[in-house]
């Protein structure tokens, strides 16, 4: 016999939620990640050098604001790649009160050879589900972002 739900916390089922479900999802994506791109990157330091590799030289505040991050995750993530000799701070030419931030040789190359793999991670995460489930995934999530 089943029990009616009696209030409507007793109806929410965690596992039926959309938070705990793209939570799910992100790990999976990371674990993924972490096995497959080289120069432990994680998917933030990734997403950030990639933006610089694809739109050039930028300020950290339109980087953070580029890759939908907080002025102090932004922060923390440059410092590491800084401190790695991954990224490079230099003086706004047009501006002297800014920083621009840009890839090193080192970032570059890096990048460069993560990218390939990082097609493999979303290739990974996403193999349980057709072609056209992937396409709706994806459209989906978009809309909601």
């Amino acid at each position: 016999m089943t029990h009616a739900p009696d209030t409507p916390a007793d109806s929410y089922v965690l596992e039926e939620q959309i938070g705990f479900l793209l939570r799910k999802a992100y790990q999976r994506n990371s674990t993924i990640f972490l096995s497959l791109v080289p120069g432990n990157l994680t998917t933030t330091q990734f997403s950030v050098m990639r933006r610089i590799a694809v739109d050039g030289p930028m300020s950290q505040n339109l980087l953070g604001r580029s890759v939908a991050m907080d002025g102090a995750t932004t922060k923390g993530v440059v410092d590491r790649l800084v401190k790695r000799g991954l990224l490079a701070t230099r003086r706004d030419p047009d501006d002297r009160r800014r920083h621009q931030l840009s890839l090193t040789p080192e970032g570059e190359a890096l990048i460069a050879e993560a990218v390939a793999a990082a097609a493999q991670v979303t290739a990974d995460t996403l193999a349980p589900l057709s072609s056209g489930e992937k396409e709706t995934l994806l459209r989906l999530l978009s809309r909601i972002t």
